[in-house]
């Protein structure tokens, strides 16, 4: 018993020392190269062998959401530098963290110098770049900023027809010119919509060198630089685009034609995932009585067996959410939705994020 017992404690004692080391890669691990600090780990990782730049922040918080993608981008820039630590500190979850360095607005950013835990307060542009600057500034490192991987899709000769001609995609190209200013000016702005857009499996945004591929130019009719061209799905023929050079301008133009409902950030809007011909019956079901109610949903289910494509999906949510208003009553649709929003507040998927949306979205018409 004696022997049996100690081999047991071993295995054990084994046990949670590896289990320990899992909880401890699994709070020092980053998400898009930024460590994710807690209450358990600070004192470990910061302060130590290494400067450290952290962030502050709440996953409510607008502006944190804002600076999010550029605080992951120089986390990627510094990922190899071994003197400095990218961090950052969820202070809904880690108070006592946040506190103890006086943090009282979000985002707040400060850096610790390698060995000490008293912070410098960061009070400039919240760009990657000017952050970039200042730790190169404060550690001594010369890191450069990493490039962002284009969501603009780049034709050649050889996938130009694959990619433009695919009748299952709705396909905005632009044709340029490297030399041309005006399609210089006009890059950032392009390079924000196809980001927008860029969850749209159905849409490409895409663009041309047709100084290198002219005959792919003179086959559109293309004689000035930059022009852009529509080829929608099952029209391949090409539409000149004559709207606005602004983001509005082509976001809403790219959300008329292919029936997206996204907005300059990639966002989904309030009009994403809502079908009108489902929208009326659910008038008439949350203006109904009860017993009413089940023949109108039967009337969404025969109307739910036309739709076709996306709008398909978007009619077994409105199905589903009226089923669900008949089974577990009339606050279940306001429920629901607070649910839907406490969890959009934490941090997930783009993906995961759009079905919530969606599903919000379609609950609305039950309340």
């Amino acid at each position: 018993m004696g022997r049996n017992g100690g081999s047991h404690r071993r295995v054990i004692a084994a046990f949670a020392v590896a289990a320990a080391a899992v909880l401890l890669a699994s709070t020092v691990s980053a998400d898009d190269d930024v460590v994710v600090l807690t209450e358990d780990n600070f004192d470990k990782e910061v302060g130590q062998e290494r400067g450290a730049l952290v962030k502050f922040y709440a996953p409510w918080c607008g502006h944190c959401k804002k600076l999010a993608p550029e605080y992951e981008k120089l986390g990627s820039s510094f990922k190899k530098a071994k003197s400095v630590l990218i961090g950052k500190v969820d202070c809904d979850e880690h108070k006592s963290v946040c506190s103890k360095y006086g943090v009282s607005g979000y985002p707040t950013i400060q850096w610790f110098s390698k060995g000490s835990l008293e912070p410098k307060k960061y009070e400039g542009p919240r760009t990657a770049e000017a952050l970039t600057e200042f730790v190169n500034n404060e550690e001594g490192t010369n890191v450069k900023i990493a490039s962002v991987p284009s969501s603009v899709v780049v034709l050649t000769s050889d996938t130009f027809n694959e990619v433009v001609l695919d009748e299952t995609k709705d396909v905005l190209v632009e044709f340029y010119a490297p030399w041309c200013g005006h399609c210089k000016a006009l890059a950032p702005t392009y390079e924000k919509v196809a980001a927008a857009f860029k969850s749209e499996e159905d849409v490409v945004i895409a663009n041309l060198d047709a100084d290198k591929y002219k005959d792919l130019a003179e086959k559109y009719g293309v004689s000035g630089y930059p022009t852009i061209k529509f080829f929608p799905k099952g029209d391949k023929g090409g539409e000149d685009y004559e709207g606005g050079r602004d983001l509005d301008a082509f976001v809403s133009f790219i959300n008329e034609k292919c029936g997206t409902s996204r907005d300059g950030k990639g966002q989904l809007t309030s009009k994403a995932g809502l079908v009108d011909s489902l929208d009326a019956l659910v008038k008439e079901f949350v203006a109904a009585g009860e017993e009413d109610k089940k023949a109108i949903v039967s009337k969404i289910e025969e109307e739910v067996e036309k739709l076709k494509g996306s709008t398909a999906r978007y009619g077994k949510i409105y199905l589903k959410a009226a089923k669900n208003c008949i089974d577990k009553g009339t606050g279940y649709a306001k429920k629901e939705t607070e649910r839907l929003e406490r969890i959009l507040e934490k941090s997930i998927s783009a993906a995961k994020a759009d079905e919530l949306n969606i599903k919000k979205n379609v609950l609305s018409a039950f309340m």
